[in-house]
């Protein structure tokens, strides 16, 4: 396979997964800042295909929760 194949497939890959978090937070109402949310699923989506993952169900579930976590943190330190 070439690197722009493989690029694009990736690419492909992130957008998908992406796409489901996001939906999934807007349903829910736990999406927030966007751009910290956006910045926060991709982060997250980067550091697990940079270990091989590319499931794009895997990359969804585990953005979403890893956000939610981040979002819960954030929301207590605001309380203290």
């Amino acid at each position: 396979m070439t690197l722009p194949v493989m690029s694009e497939m990736l690419a492909n890959l992130v957008a998908d997964a992406f796409q489901i978090a996001w939906d999934y937070l807007e349903a829910t109402d736990e999406l927030g800042s966007p751009d910290i949310a956006a910045n926060h699923l991709l982060d997250t989506m980067e550091a697990m295909i940079k270990c091989g993952e590319r499931r794009r169900l895997m990359l969804a579930n585990h953005a979403i929760s890893a956000y939610q976590r981040f979002r819960a943190e954030q929301l207590t330190s605001l309380a203290s």
